[in-house]
């Protein structure tokens, strides 16, 4: 298997460290390699413990190698936490010569990323989402066509330098290099949004274990992203401090009896719930568990409807939302979202690969597989990610000689 042709997603979560082996061939994309470990040192979304997060790297990159058969050097990870912000900007300049050229299309987006951002936070994605020629709207892209005036409309999203650096630092102690850094909202979109909703306007919303990423699209396009520090491991806490019993357990329980509307559990459904301290399980009515849940569920899908009535998208979304994430597969969820949204609502799965499809075709995996995803299309771009210089004088320079180069 010829190594360019490989592409690894490495997803950082604050539950599960996951790797997934993507192959490109003539098809498209072919799952060859899948690797998971318990994640360890991340909070919400953001790296506390390098040590320990580059051991559950280092864990899960080994079991994708073995059941690939193949070395895994580079890879393309994710990242997410509060400190994530994306908002939209404008740029306009006027066109030399008379016809858009690609030197034009990166001037206006200069232009439009010519914003102040703070020297602790970095520019992670750069999205255009419309350029407009002459007040002519709706081009996605314009290189040569005739006008005068260039305008663009972008999806700029930043992050904190020092949580990147952290990411970077740990791939780099597990002796992987990193192609690129991605905001885990537009990876799972990659994975489970299909070209209609994209184009119809769909809210992603992917609940993972410390965080909820949300992503708006419309008319194919980025409208508005962000993330709540919020997410399943909230709700395990909530079982684990409800049941008396330990988080290893309470995880356990959620995964397995969880469920997100009360209403749907028979009466005589019965659980099994470890005790702490050495005392014997107890056993409890599914109904205490889902009263339990219920609550927590419902308070995780007001705040993003808060957030997605904020953004001022919500009625940009007639094709609905879909919910990813691991904590999309607790019973229930679809109806108690479609509920609160008041939208159509389902939950997605990785779609469009081949391969050991099967193995991951799970909202879990949804961030894994998008990475791959984002991976294939930018081979084809050749865009790398730059972390921001330590030394803005060195930045200052490069911006000069930029300068002198453009004059010449």
């Amino acid at each position: 298997m010829a190594k360019d042709n490989l592409i690894v997603g490495l997803d950082l979560g604050t539950t599960k460290i996951c790797c997934v082996l993507g192959e490109l061939t003539e098809d498209g994309l072919d799952i060859v390699g899948i690797g998971t470990s318990p994640s360890t040192g991340l909070r919400k979304g953001v790296v506390v413990n390098i040590d320990q997060t580059v051991k559950s790297i280092k864990r899960a990159i080994e079991d994708a190698e073995l059941m690939s058969g193949q070395e895994i050097r580079s890879v393309y990870t994710g990242i997410a936490g509060s400190h994530i912000k994306g908002f939209n900007s404008h740029g306009v300049i006027a066109v030399k010569g008379g016809e858009v050229t690609a030197k034009d299309i990166e001037r206006v987006i200069d232009a439009a990323k010519a914003v102040a951002i703070p020297l602790d936070r970095e520019v992670i994605h750069i999205l255009p989402q419309e350029f407009i020629v002459d007040d002519q709207r709706g081009i996605a892209d314009p290189l040569g066509m005739a006008g005068v005036r260039l305008e663009v409309k972008v999806h700029i999203v930043t992050g904190a330098v020092s949580s990147a650096q952290n990411i970077i630092r740990s791939c780099h102690r597990a002796g992987l290099d990193v192609e690129d850094i991605v905001l885990e909202s537009l990876a799972s979109a990659k994975a489970v949004l299909t070209e209609e909703e994209r184009e119809i306007g769909v809210a992603l919303v992917d609940i993972g274990g410390g965080t909820t990423d949300i992503a708006v699209f419309s008319k194919d396009s980025i409208r508005h992203t962000s993330v709540l520090a919020i997410g399943g491991t909230n709700l395990t806490s909530d079982i684990a401090f409800g049941l008396r019993t330990p988080m290893a357990a309470a995880e356990k329980i959620k995964v397995k009896y969880g469920c997100a509307l009360a209403e749907l559990i028979q009466d005589d459904e019965i659980i099994e719930v470890p005790s702490v301290g050495g005392r014997p399980a107890r056993k409890l009515s599914r109904q205490v568990l889902a009263e339990i849940c219920e609550p927590r569920m419902e308070e995780l899908l007001a705040l993003v409807d808060q957030e997605l009535t904020r953004s001022g998208f919500k009625k940009s979304i007639a094709a609905g939302v879909v919910l990813t994430g691991g904590a999309a597969l607790i019973e229930g969820i679809q109806e108690l979202a479609e509920q609160i949204f008041n939208v159509p609502t389902r939950v997605g799965a990785p779609i469009g690969v081949g391969g050991l499809k099967d193995m991951v075709n799970t909202p879990m995996y949804a961030t894994a597989v998008g990475l791959l995803r984002y991976g294939a299309d930018k081979q084809h771009q050749g865009n790398k990610f730059r972390i921001r210089e330590k030394n803005v004088f060195n930045k200052v320079l490069a911006r000069m000689k930029k300068w002198f180069t453009d004059i010449s």
